[in-house]
């Protein structure tokens, strides 16, 4: 199989394929694409694996810090209410961190974007090769059903009326056989009848797993969108009921976060083991479902064609033949010799349409096709995908770690000012982004320890 029309490996592929790779006992595994071996989907698991230890790692850090927070905090004076030191910072740190999260939401939405089209161009090439697979076997088959049907009815015709000549006869059984041969040899062209693994069943297959694996992202991303959102909303509005629900809903996309990138980083893994030299497991894997090997078809050289072909030239030159010497004296041979060539005038157009079918050009560009899509537009978008689940991770945990110490900036709730703390005009983001509030011991807040500008 030649190099597909239009596909070369991108840097992605070869970074990707360069990557070493291990499996369950910390063996070296070959980074060649065998998914039905052991150790490669040991390998892959292992990739998988690291993004759980990502995970457990973040949750042990958040862990930590919330309770070095919670048991190491200096206690504060009875009925103070001064921001602790450094409020604002941690405030500003949280915020940021969720901004750096939609940003990454942004990012999963163009990978996604990107995955699916990748997907979609390949589940479009399978479905156009599958016609070409298909037209290929009605081609072969019709022109099967043709030679038999003049084998049964004209040939054993014409023997009948050329009984009284013997070498006649003979002539005519030659061309008997000799359709049966070809007839023999273009059954065996039929190579895609009765394939369990056929591209229409992968593309259809194929699309139904991506349909889901969209909605699913597209909901991902959505829930952290809204998380970052309300965790903003609540942060402003100080709410602290809100802040404690959103912090729960960010732990939740945390651990959903973590669990895509592991999908992620496996599934970009194999792909680029895959698109780096996709040509010997798509020749054995097309061996094992039809049994022909990549000799079979090379088009008009190809060994079954040109026999076939052949055979039909001596059909044709024996027919002539005896049109010259058997209708003078066997007028009623006529008949069955004519439709005799008109069956090999149909049977030779379908060997040339065949002889540019198997030359494999169509199948070649589809092949480029779905190599495009899957390798370079499809690959592109996880590693978008992967960014995003990264930011996303990064963007979570400073966020985890950040919440419980801007509520505990909160002021207490009063009856009447409930959602809003009157420091220096009433702002309400004043406490926690650490201004505007009026220390206990009297002293002038920052905003009115400014100098005021006389009038003229």
């Amino acid at each position: 199989m030649g190099a597909p029309p239009g596909y070369r490996p991108s840097a992605w592929v070869h970074l990707l394929h360069q990557l070493p790779r291990a499996d369950f006992q910390l063996r070296p595994v070959p980074s060649g694409f065998a998914p039905q071996e052991q150790e490669y989907q040991q390998a892959l698991l292992l990739v998988a694996a690291l993004a759980g230890l990502g995970l457990g790692l973040s949750l042990i850090f958040i862990a930590v810090y919330l309770i070095r927070f919670c048991c190491c905090r200096p206690p504060e004076p009875p009925g103070s209410k001064t921001p602790s030191p450094g409020g604002g910072c941690v405030t500003w740190s949280c915020i940021v961190a969720l901004l750096a999260g939609c940003i990454g939401i942004g990012i999963g939405f163009y990978g996604n974007s990107e995955t699916s089209d990748g997907v979609s161009q390949l589940s479009s090439a399978l479905l156009h090769a599958n016609h070409t697979l298909s037209a290929i076997d009605h081609l072969v088959l019709e022109t099967v059903e043709r030679l038999g049907e003049a084998v049964r009815t004209e040939l054993t015709t014409l023997e009948e009326v050329l009984e009284p000549r013997t070498e006649l006869v003979a002539a005519a059984r030659g061309a008997r056989r000799q359709a049966e041969a070809v007839a023999q040899q273009l059954q065996g062209l039929a190579f895609w009848q009765g394939v369990p693994l056929s591209p229409l069943q992968v593309a259809e297959d194929v699309s139904f797993v991506e349909e889901y694996r969209w909605l699913a992202y597209v909901l991902l991303l959505l829930l952290e969108l809204l998380v970052c959102l309300f965790t903003l909303l609540g942060l402003a509005k100080q709410s602290k009921w809100l802040v404690i629900v959103m912090t729960v809903m960010s732990l939740l996309v945390l651990v959903l976060s973590w669990g895509s990138m592991g999908l992620e980083a496996a599934t970009a893994v194999g792909l680029s083991d895959f698109c780096s030299n996709p040509d010997p497991y798509v020749l054995n894997l097309t061996q094992e479902e039809t049994g022909l090997s990549s000799g079979d078809f090379q088009g008009p050289g190809g060994s079954r064609l040109t026999l076939s072909q052949r055979a039909l030239a001596n059909i044709h030159s024996q027919l002539l033949g005896l049109e010259r010497e058997a209708v003078p004296q066997f007028p009623s041979a006529q008949k069955p010799l004519l439709s005799l060539e008109e069956t090999l005038n149909v049977t030779e157009g379908n060997f040339h349409q065949l002889v540019a079918l198997l030359h494999c050009r169509g199948l070649h560009k589809d092949y480029g096709a779905a190599l495009r899509g899957l390798c370079e537009d499809a690959l592109e978008g996880l590693l978008f995908l992967l960014l995003f689940s990264l930011l996303s991770a990064g963007a979570l945990a400073t966020a985890l770690c950040s919440l419980p110490r801007a509520w505990a900036l909160f002021p207490p709730r009063s009856g009447a000012g409930e959602g809003r703390v009157l420091g220096s005009g009433g702002s309400t983001w004043g406490p926690w982004l650490g201004w505007g509030v009026q220390p206990p011991d009297g002293s002038p807040s920052r905003l009115s320890a400014m100098p005021r500008i006389k009038p003229q």
